[in-house]
């Protein structure tokens, strides 16, 4: 199991550039409800399917207009916008004041994600059936170890790491999951392309190791 995370993990660590390779603070993942769609938190990813709505104006509403995979979105008069990265509520906000510049009074726009793509994160460790999944909406940490059909028999749930690249800097957490399971904690968010490794008792101390291993990756605590 030692190699398999190393493995993993180091992709992780070279997708991560532009570091200083010094150890900074831990990651604070948000906290959020289960639901069965994207939130208002959803960040828009490559390849997602939105609709764009202008209130009043049918021309320069889109009902499915295809981020491209380099994160771009094509509307009418305003030609191309970053979408990926942003809310709806931002790219609404970013859209209506184009639109606002150059063609409108008073825009009122609306986006809604039709269909979330692209959004994967990768469960290793201790579980079930270790793989890179789909995530369809908002997830959570329970719910990405649910895909992975569960813990393993030799699971530790109280060390269970999510490793995160964000403008350019690895870090991580560790996370109580049976803390979590019994309601004693909070369930964090999981996002696209992180990583979810769930420690094994039988491998005492390997979650440090692999962690001290990889250069650059800010220092974690346990929650």
């Amino acid at each position: 199991m030692r190699v398999m995370l190393i493995a993993i993990l180091a992709a992780l660590a070279v997708s991560g550039c532009g570091t200083s390779g010094s150890r900074g603070p831990a990651m604070n993942f948000p906290v959020t409800p289960t639901v069965t769609g994207p939130g208002p938190d959803y960040q828009i990813g490559p390849r997602d399917t939105l609709s764009i709505n202008v209130f009043q104006v049918p021309d320069l509403t889109v009902k499915e207009a295809k981020v491209d995979a380099s994160g771009l979105l094509a509307l009418p008069l305003i030609g191309s916008v970053t979408a990926a990265g942003k809310t709806t509520v931002q790219l609404a906000d970013e859209i209506a004041a184009k639109l606002k510049a150059g063609y409108l009074q008073s825009p009122q726009v609306s986006v809604i994600v039709v269909e979330a793509i692209g959004q994967k994160v990768t469960v290793d460790g201790a579980v079930t059936e270790p793989g890179v999944f789909e995530l369809k909406g908002r997830t959570t940490l329970l719910q990405a170890v649910a895909m992975a059909r569960g813990p393993g028999r030799d699971a530790n749930l109280r060390r269970v790491a999510v490793f995160r690249v964000t403008n350019g800097e690895r870090t991580a957490a560790i996370f109580d999951l049976a803390a979590i399971r019994a309601g004693r904690a909070d369930d964090p968010q999981i996002l696209a392309n992180d990583v979810v490794v769930v420690d094994s008792s039988a491998v005492k101390g390997v979650m440090r190791e692999i962690i001290t291993a990889l250069p650059g990756l800010a220092i974690f605590r346990s929650y």
